[in-house]
């Protein structure tokens, strides 16, 4: 049997005018473009689960106007997509289905709808891949699939996680390799679209998986960048440390994604900085706690850290690792004073990197729903539109037409040549003194200890 693996993973401004406008300045949807360019994880992750006896090969769609007719010939295919490029998911579905392969289809969107999905797949999997993929491959070996694999009362133990099989990837068209420490978030963000929808669940990856999978990738590339695709990497601290101190023997360079929490634990920061930390990026929503009130359903969570905003940005670049912090516009509780707000804390704040998102209702998210109940969906069942840079629902204090002007407005200020300089001058400035303190207070250290 063959069986293709494909990753329809490109992300890109429906909106044209954001899109041109994204290629002339510098920093402008680079956070986007990278998660387009990493490999799907999970269809890796699910390959290492698969018997040896199957042919496979990985195949990155990233433009099917771009594809005539089918990407590769196969006995079946396992899509993967991000809601944005479902539609295009569905139709490169349905054309494998009219050549006679059999469509397995999975991820967030599927598991958000799944009738939907199974109009255009033979098989489905609603919640994690791996609790439901042996199974899968081996009904499908003996002509006896369901139409349903449903995995959300089998929460995945990540101690038995499969190595993913980095080996099918073609190693030169990937500068990032990705890596999951752990999977799930405690928190309850109403507009989160991240793994928590697969299953609520919060769970390490054993410190050895995660070594084995970085080695692993080192085998194949000999200094790799490696993202960790975690939804919040430390939130379980003892298990971060843990992780730290055996990637510090691994001499590679990483990025994350995590929360504010992070600055109040100095040794943290500096096993972090020692293990190769070079940037995370923290999900900071608002400029202000108005704007944060209600967006963490659990305990309003975001609200309450508010006031560490400033102090943590500066603890956790004062450890030498740059913050890329992340702002979502159009919120209910903002209006269009947010936008002037934004560059403000920037400016103030000496944020390293910054990634500005609209506020997106995806599918299987509380925003979503909430969103559809009031009436205040565009359009129910425009994924294409699911993209971050676009406007998919009516503000509660703009039109969707300010909403989007005063977008681009804050992309031409935040990702200004000059404004973006100065900030990473200034970080490089910090990190050059910091480590001639450091020189100075060893010799001193050193002179006093052997003079």
């Amino acid at each position: 049997m063959k069986l293709g693996l494909i990753a329809m993973s490109a992300t890109r401004a429906h909106n044209e005018e954001l899109t041109k406008l994204g290629f002339t300045l510098p920093g402008f949807v680079d956070r986007s473009r990278v998660i387009a360019s990493l490999p799907s994880l999970g269809l890796l992750t699910l390959a290492g689960m698969t018997p040896a006896e199957i042919d496979m090969q990985y195949m990155d769609v990233p433009d099917l106007t771009k594809v005539e007719g089918l990407p590769g010939e196969f006995d079946a295919v396992a899509i993967s997509s991000f809601t944005a490029q479902m539609n295009e998911a569905y139709e490169i579905a349905d054309r494998y289905r009219a050549a006679g392969t059999t469509v397995l289809m999975g991820g967030l969107h599927v598991t958000a709808l799944p009738e939907e999905a199974l109009r255009h797949a033979d098989a489905i999997v609603i919640g994690e891949g791996e609790p439901s993929w042996p199974s899968m491959v081996e009904d499908l070996r003996h002509n006896r699939l369901q139409r349903i694999y449903d995995s959300r009362r089998s929460p995945f133990d990540m101690a038995n996680s499969p190595m993913p099989r980095f080996d099918l990837l073609n190693q030169e068209h990937y500068n990032r390799m990705t890596v999951q420490t752990a999977r799930g978030c405690p928190f309850g963000c109403e507009f989160c679209a991240a793994s928590m929808r697969l299953s609520p669940l919060y769970r390490v990856k054993p410190v050895k998986n995660v070594v084995a999978e970085v080695r692993r990738i080192k085998e194949l590339q000999p200094k790799p960048f490696i993202e960790f695709a975690d939804d919040n990497t430390f939130v379980n601290k003892r298990h971060g440390k843990e992780l730290m101190r055996a990637l510090q023997k691994e001499d590679v360079k990483w990025f994350t994604e995590t929360d504010v929490s992070v600055a109040e634990d100095d040794d943290l920061l500096a096993l972090m900085h020692d293990a190769g930390c070079v940037q995370v990026l923290i999900g900071l929503e608002s400029t202000t706690r108005a704007g944060l009130t209600g967006i963490e359903l659990k305990s309003d969570w975001k609200a309450q850290r508010f006031d560490d905003y400033m102090s943590a940005i500066d603890k956790i670049q004062g450890h030498g690792i740059s913050v890329n912090g992340c702002f979502v516009l159009g919120m209910d509780n903002d209006g269009p004073e947010c936008f002037e707000n934004v560059v403000e804390f920037v400016r103030d704040s000496g944020l390293y990197d910054v990634q500005i998102t609209m506020l997106t209702a995806f599918p299987g998210t509380p925003l979503y729903d909430r969103l559809k109940f009031e009436g205040r969906l565009l359009d129910e069942t425009a994924w294409e539109l699911c993209t971050l840079f676009d406007v998919n629902f009516k503000p509660r204090h703009m039109s969707p037409s300010q909403l989007e002007s005063k977008f681009r407005w804050l992309v031409k200020e935040i990702y200004n040549q000059e404004f973006t300089d100065e900030r990473h001058r200034k970080f490089r400035e910090r990190q050059a003194a910091q480590f001639a303190s450091r020189s100075r207070k060893e010799g001193y250290l050193h002179e006093h200890h052997y003079g």
